[in-house]
């Protein structure tokens, strides 16, 4: 899977996907670590990556604006996991999620469950 991940995680994360054969980009590898988040979203958008955050601000702006996409990935209560750690457990759910993912979706990732949005969000 193709990832962009944003500025509230660390650029070790994005290291651990990559090194589960996944194609990973970190803002800074951008020049993009103090991009408004706006700018974050058209980037992942326009490249097709999944965007990989702890966020929530980005599932906001795509309800707010009815977006279809980019699909974004959002780590609850996860402040203080390692980066090691978080890879791990979204490259142990990834599997449960691609669909939603690939389809277009917010999918936030806490300790013990996942929940699943498929975009546009319409309340």
């Amino acid at each position: 899977m193709r990832f962009l991940v944003d500025q509230c995680l660390s650029p070790s994360f994005a290291e651990a996907l990559s090194a589960a054969g996944h194609d990973v980009v970190h803002v800074r590898d951008r020049g993009l670590q103090r991009a408004a988040d706006p700018e974050v979203l058209e980037l992942a958008n326009r490249e097709d990556r999944i965007l990989a955050s702890a966020d929530t601000d980005f599932g906001t702006i795509l309800a707010q604006t009815s977006a279809r996409g980019p699909s974004v990935v959002i780590f609850r209560r996860a402040s203080a996991r390692r980066p090691a750690e978080q890879a791990a457990l979204l490259l142990a759910n990834l599997a449960a999620v691609t669909e939603a993912l690939d389809a277009g979706s917010v999918v936030v990732i806490e300790e013990a469950r996942l929940r699943v949005r498929r975009l546009p969000i319409i309340d």
